[in-house]
This record gives C-alpha cells, sequence and structure tokens, in this order.
C-alpha cells in the first residue's frame, strides 16, 4: 500500500512529546498532542470557579506543556506559524479522536504498565493499519505489545528520538518480532527524506545503539579519569571539540542530559547485559554516587559538574573538585599534544596527532580509544549486525564528527588492535578474521560511494539508503580544480560542485578565485554548478580579518579592489551562461548569504541560519546583498500598496542583522524565494537535492538572465522616511550615534542615493553606491572598533 503521514498522534506532552509534536508541524505534518487531565484545580482557577470538567483544566497539562515548548531556546519550531498546526487534547476526552491519524506515537512515563494502558485505549480507537510506535529509551519494545492484536503488532515498533527531536538528527527505529518488514521500510525512509532524521535500525537491546555505546564512553571517561588523576576541566578539554565532539564534551553533556538519566541508564545495562564483557565499567563510581546522593543533577537542579554563580564581575561557572565534592573557578587545562594540534585544522589529522602524543593526554586517547574499540567491535552482532549504523548512531545523537570505526580506521586497524590487547581488553573475532583475509580498513571509497566490511558477508557492501546522498569527501577522486582553499568536483551527470575549506568557511581572495573559476569551467564543461559544502557551516561570511587589516592601515585602493571583486564574484554566480545553485547549511552569513541571493536557485537545509550580518561590525553588506535586498523589494512592489513599507521590512532586515532561525524563516525575511527555492529537510541530502536542481534548470532550457536595469528607487521620499524613523530611535537612545551613522548610510544606499523622485536604476548603479558606502564606514574609528571586537572576542560590539 502507498503509506501518507497526514495527521499525527502524540500521546505525551513532556519534554520530548511536546518537542517530537513541534518537528511534525515544523514539517507541515497535522498534530493531535494529548496528555493526561488533571485531577485537582489550581489556586488561579479556583479563583476563576471553574470545575475539573471545564475544557481549560481538562487540557491545563498539555496546553502548559506545549506553551513551554514553544518558549524555549533553542526554539523546537522552524518558525512561529507552526504551532497552528498543532491541537491539544486530553486521553479522557480525545483519544478517540486519534481514529483520524496516520500514525500514533507513545511518549508518556517510562513505565511499562502505564504504556500498555495506554496502548489498550489506542485499540479501542485507532483504523486498522494506522502506525503505533513507542518513543521509549530503556523498556524492551516487545514488552509492550502483550494482549495486542495481531494488527497491533504489525505495525507497532519502537521509534526513539534524541532530545531536542527538532536538532539531533538521529532516529533510531527498533522492531518487534512481529513487526512487519514494510513498515520498518517506510519509517526509515520517512524519517530520513521528510522528517530530516540520521534513520538507524537498531535491535531491542538495553538501551538500543547511541545510549549503549554513548554511555559506555561517557563511564569509561569516569573510570579513565580515576586512574589517570584528571580533573573535569582536563576531561572537557580532552573530549571536546579538538577530538571532533561538542563543545559540551564529557562533564558538560552529563549536566545538560541530567545526571540521574545518565546514572540510569548506566545501571540499566549493568543489571540488563550480564554477558556485557565490559559490564564492570558501568558500574558507578563513588563520586558520582555522591553528586546523585546530592541531588545536584545537572542543569535541571542548577548545579552538577558545573554551576553558574553570579558575581561583581556578572555570571561566572564554576567546576566541581570531585575530591573535596567543592565549587572553585574553571582551571585551564595544559597539554603538550593538544596546544600542538590546536593549529591542525584538519580534523583526522589532528585526532592522528593527539594518540600519538607521548604526555598524558596522548597516554589518555590511546587508553580511551582501546575501550571505545574493544567494546564497538563486541556490540556487533549484539546490537546492531553492521557497524555502520554504530558509527551513523554515535554522529547523529551524540554529535560525534568522527565515529568509532571510522576513527580506528583514521589510526590503523591493526593499531588499534594492539592498543586493546595492551591494556588487556578484548577484541572481537570478526575484527581478527577481517585481518586474517587481508583487509585491513572498515570502509572503502569507490567513485563516490562508501562501503563498508560486512561482518556477515565477510566483504565490502554498500551503504543502504545512501544512493540519494553525495558527500564530497567521497569524491575527493574527482577534483577538477583546485587551490589552496578550493575544490572543484564532476559530480557526474554534468553537474560541477565548488567546496572551500577555512575556518569557519569564511570567504577571502582565494574562495572568490575559486567562483570565478568553478563558474568558468562549468560554463565550458558542464550543465552547472553547485555551491556547497559537508562542513559544520555553510560559510561565516566575509574574511573579517582580512576587512580590517586594509582598514586599519588605511589601504583604501586594496579594499576598494577586494569590495569590487567579491561584488564581481556575485554577479558572475547571478549572470553566469549555465545555471548556479547554492546548497547553503548551518551558518550562512554575510558573503555566504550574497552568493545565496544571486544564485539561480538556492536548495538550503532545513537547519540553515541565514543573514546579512554586516551591521553589527559596523559596516553594510559589501558585495551585493544591499542592492539585492532593494532590488527585491521593487519586484514586490504593486500597485495599491505603500512602496515604502515594502523597502523598510528589507531595509530593517539588514539594520537589524536579523539572522532566520530555520530556512523557512529565510522565507519570511525574503531572503529565500517562494515558488523558486527549495528545502532539504536532511542535510546529507542537500548537495545531492541541489545537483538534482541543476540538471532539472538546464534541461528545463536555462537561458542566461540579462542585467537589471529597471529597479525602482524612492530618492529622497523614501530616505527622508527612513531616516526619520533612526532619527528617533537615536533620540530614544534605542542605538548609538554609530547605529545610526551606518543606518543612514544603508537607507541611501536602498533609496537609490539623493534623487529628487523615485526613478529606475541598474544594478551596478546599486552597486557602487553600496561600495563606496562601504569603503567609507571602513574609514570609521568605531567601525574599526567593532571589527576588532570581533575578531578578538566573536561578539559584536555596540559602541
Amino acid at each position: 500500500m502507498q503509506r501518507r503521514i497526514n495527521k499525527v498522534a502524540v500521546l505525551g506532552s513532556g519534554v520530548m512529546g511536546s518537542r517530537i509534536a513541534c518537528h511534525f508541524a515544523g514539517v507541515g505534518v497535522k498534530v493531535l498532542l494529548l496528555d493526561i487531565a488533571p485531577k485537582e484545580l489550581t489556586d488561579a482557577e479556583k479563583a476563576k470557579g471553574l470545575s475539573t470538567d471545564h475544557p481549560a483544566v481538562k487540557n491545563r497539562i498539555v496546553n502548559d506543556a506545549l506553551q513551554a515548548a514553544l518558549k524555549s531556546n533553542p526554539s523546537p519550531v522552524f518558525n512561529k506559524d507552526v504551532a497552528k498546526h498543532i491541537k491539544t487534547g486530553n486521553f479522557t476526552d480525545n483519544m478517540k479522536d486519534i481514529a483520524g491519524c496516520d500514525w500514533v506515537i507513545e511518549v508518556v512515563v517510562e513505565n511499562l504498565d502505564v504504556k500498555r494502558i495506554v496502548f489498550e485505549q489506542v485499540e479501542q480507537y485507532r483504523k486498522p493499519g494506522t502506525l503505533i510506535t513507542s518513543n521509549t529509551s530503556g523498556i524492551p519494545i516487545h514488552l509492550m505489545t502483550a494482549g495486542r492484536s495481531e494488527d497491533f503488532k504489525k505495525h507497532f515498533c519502537g521509534t526513539h528520538f534524541f532530545n531536542p527531536p527538532r536538532y539531533l538528527r538521529l532516529l533510531e527505529i527498533i522492531p518487534t518480532p512481529h513487526t512487519d518488514p514494510a513498515v520498518i521500510d517506510f519509517l526509515m525512509e520517512y524519517g530520513d527524506l521528510y522528517l530530516g532524521k540520521t534513520t538507524v535500525l537498531a535491535k531491542d537491546t538495553p538501551a538500543f545503539i547511541a545510549n549503549r555505546v554513548g554511555v559506555f564512553s561517557i563511564m569509561a571517561i569516569f573510570h579513565l579519569m580515576e586512574e589517570m588523576g584528571l580533573n573535569v576541566d582536563e576531561i572537557d578539554a580532552l573530549t571536546g571539540p579538538v577530538i571532533g565532539r561538542p563543545k559540551s564534551a564529557t562533564f558538560r553533556t552529563a549536566d545538560v542530559v541530567g545526571i540521574d538519566t545518565l546514572v540510569k541508564v548506566a545501571v540499566g545495562v549493568a543489571q540488563n547485559c550480564p554477558q556485557d564483557e565490559a559490564k564492570a565499567i558501568f558500574s558507578i563510581p563513588g563520586f558520582l554516587q555522591k553528586i546523585v546522593d546530592n541531588k545536584w543533577l545537572g542543569d535541571k537542579t542548577g548545579q552538577g559538574f558545573y554551576k553558574k554563580t553570579k558575581g561583581d564581575g556578572g555570571k561566572e561557572i564554576l567546576t566541581l573538585d570531585l575530591k573535596t565534592m567543592e565549587y572553585g573557578p574553571r582551571q585551564k587545562a595544559k597539554f603538550g599534544s593538544i596546544e600542538a594540534a590546536k593549529p591542525i585544522d584538519d580534523l583526522k589529522q589532528r585526532i592522528k596527532a593527539v594518540n600519538a602524543g607521548t604526555d598524558k593526554a596522548g597516554q589518555f586517547y590511546q587508553a580511551f580509544h582501546a575501550y571505545l574499540f574493544s567494546y564497538t567491535s563486541n556490540r556487533i552482532p549484539e546490537i546492531a549486525d553492521d557497524l555502520y549504523k554504530v558509527d551513523d548512531a554515535m554522529k547523529a545523537g551524540f554529535g560525534w564528527e568522527i565515529g568509532a570505526f571510522e576513527t580506528w580506521d583514521l589510526l590503523g586497524v591493526e593499531n588499534g588492535v594492539k592498543l586493546i590487547e595492551a591494556r588487556g581488553l578484548t577484541v572481537a573475532q570478526w575484527v581478527k578474521d577481517m585481518l586474517a583475509k587481508g583487509i585491513t580498513k572498515f570502509y572503502k571509497v569507490d567513485n563516490g560511494k562508501k562501503y563498508y566490511y560486512s561482518q556477515v558477508s565477510q566483504q565490502y557492501e554498500a551503504i543502504p539508503g545512501t544512493d540519494n546522498f553525495i558527500i564530497l569527501e567521497n569524491y575527493a577522486g574527482n577534483v577538477i580544480w583546485k587551490n589552496s582553499a578550493c575544490s572543484l568536483y564532476d559530480l557526474g551527470d554534468g553537474v560541477a560542485c565548488l567546496d572551500w575549506k577555512t575556518k569557519m568557511n569564511t570567504i577571502g581572495g582565494e574562495v572568490l578565485e575559486g567562483i570565478h573559476k568553478a563558474v568558468d569551467r562549468a560554463e565550458k564543461d558542464f550543465l552547472g554548478l553547485v555551491i556547497g559544502n559537508d562542513g559544520g557551516v555553510f560559510s561565516a561570511g566575509a574574511n573579517v580579518g582580512m576587512i580590517f587589516m586594509f582598514a586599519a592601515e588605511q589601504e583604501y585602493d586594496e579594499l576598494d579592489m577586494a569590495v569590487r571583486l567579491f561584488q564581481r564574484s556575485t554577479m558572475r554566480l547571478r549572470y553566469s551562461s549555465v545555471p548556479v545553485v547554492v546548497a547553503p547549511h548551518g551558518l550562512t552569513l554575510g558573503g555566504g548569504c550574497e552568493m545565496s541571493l544571486h544564485a539561480d536557485k538556492v536548495q538550503a537545509a532545513a537547519e540553515s541560519y541565514i543573514g546579512l550580518v554586516e551591521f553589527g561590525v559596523g559596516l553594510i553588506p559589501g558585495g551585493g546583498g544591499t542592492k539585492e535586498m532593494a532590488l527585491r523589494a521593487s519586484d514586490e512592489f504593486r500597485e495599491g500598496l505603500v512602496e515604502n513599507n515594502i523597502l523598510q521590512e528589507r531595509y530593517l532586515t539588514i539594520a537589524t542583522a536579523k539572522v532566520s532561525t530555520s530556512a523557512l524563516e529565510a522565507f519570511d525575511l525574503g531572503i529565500l524565494r517562494h515558488g523558486t527555492d527549495e528545502i532539504s529537510m536532511n542535510q546529507s541530502r542537500v548537495i545531492a537535492d541541489a545537483k538534482r536542481s541543476v540538471i532539472e534548470i538546464a534541461t528545463d532550457g536555462y537561458t542566461r538572465p540579462q542585467e537589471r536595469t529597471d529597479i525602482k528607487v524612492l530618492g529622497r521620499g523614501g530616505l527622508g522616511a527612513m531616516l526619520a524613523g533612526v532619527n528617533g530611535m537615536k533620540v530614544g537612545n534605542y542605538i548609538s550615534e554609530h547605529d545610526a551613522k551606518i543606518a543612514g548610510k544603508l537607507a541611501y544606499v536602498m533609496c537609490g542615493g539623493d534623487l529628487s523622485e523615485p526613478a529606475l536604476v541598474s544594478e551596478q548603479y546599486l552597486l557602487d553606491l553600496e561600495r563606496e558606502a562601504f569603503l567609507s564606514l571602513c574609514g570609521e574609528r568605531k567601525t574599526l572598533e567593532r571589527l576588532q571586537h570581533m575578531l578578538k572576542t566573536g561578539k559584536p560590539l555596540r559602541n
């Protein structure tokens, strides 16, 4: 049957339930969010004379939970309008309404008896064929179906979302022996395509995949810390971004997740996995038990391994000394091998460097990797038949940039076995068998596709479901041009792709050179061009350091040339003779946004944070962004509308340095265009979707657009209205004098300068005004202060 999901019921509105509901609503699905009806009135309800049968009382729990979710930060929704897709209710009155739902997701309290009662109610009202899943993270899935019908069992499985479900990409799918394989296939594809998830097929084992390996890793680190005499600050320095892990590292992650939750999972594994060769690692260290006994459970209680305090100097984060159980100032960790590795931008090379260290840090990494490699090898096939599922789960669920088996490959499989055995640990027999066959890597790449070693077939197999992914790292053999920052790839089917790797993917001279080379080559040999990358961000914008250097040294000719080159580059994208599709994801700021504004089409990841942020460093967009927003305002002018209001919306987007909190919100800001630009829910699909878009545009008969000479600007009339608003803000002390100066120059450009009346102007006319305003602001002392402050702190200065 052709299954479609138009409406979902979420049973349970706690932290997970409300946020799962928000995520489904965010992708356009109607959601019915239900929870229990309260049995007692609040004082406020009593004062209003309400009874427990009043609808406002019956839905109080679910409504309060949803409102709390919508107000939380980071937001669980793509934009504020998403909430209208969610209808709330209670189990007593509204369980019958699940009859109209295509999928029922249970997210109630972690209690098997309670879940069985809920499923008994579900069975009374669901239509045959409706999907039913549980979001449990600790209860065996197969135990929940006792007493249920065959149709229920056939359509039931576990779907374990990770919190927060919008941002953590892992979705573990856990079938029971009764689950119809077609249901699993559907959920694996739906989670990937529509929910933007890395869907991983897991077995019904304690903690499934990610929590089993993730909690083991944390517990192993705890034990190593005690063994090696390390402290909290040192461990978090060792286990954070330096090895491709989140900034929260180990102890901050524990605080966020909840230390009680961590202990609960560890105890559960120790109790329910008697055959686990490393179950001793899951034993709770004395310091951890003391923390739980003290109810210092992390963020939920205001203190855990870290504690925020307010002092005379503002907020301060204190660290727990695990020996004295007292909080004190954070201590900077000092390891020679870490300091030596920091300048190494390439993560893989950095991991190899720190693992080879001879100091305490190097010893820690060697011991930790021995634990990790041993444990993951022995979990195959217990928790998953295939090793790539473990890596996918850890990357998507715990934010690891590189998986356990990928790390093992990096350090050498044979070397990893030596590390394991030197520590007296065991390595799985299938790894030894693999090496005996002369196979020395868990993964290999061939013709742009990644293959994994299957311990079942004892040979390499293609990773299922990745046909629709393009990972540029796998196309290393298809580079057709490069410089020290950029690589131009042949993606096949007549499509090229430009990628660059700089710090935060900032844009400097070599990237601009790459843009021109890429367009030239695409016009000569390809149907079209994709601009995208696999990095953590698309681009943090222009190289602020270069701008500051030129401005501070008053090298205005050099600065003028740099701005002209940037403008020519974005215009080259706009007026190439082949289609150009930009594929942003994550931070897409300043110049990265300007590239997107000038593309024939933008294929954006749902989690794209796009905006023109130059105002924050005392400038206006100088790479065509100001011109483009004026052009788009002109195109939106309609007879009968107040033109100045439309222009003002685009003006305020720049003047307030607005950054969209999602690709969906970028449409509201006028950065993405309805009917032209598209969103890919799954970031892993973005470049492949962009390639498809290039082919579609080219084969539909792409014609090079003509330069615009018909942009309507409002001249003095629009400029006067804008400057009056700026002056009002300055008088009211909402903005500084320098803010007002920047805002005035921005208004001048967007209104077309000092024209006596509205007129039609060209793009080049506006680009010249934009460049002149940009250069004049570079000569301002307060702009230099803002640039310098951003370089030093990474934060804007309001002076």
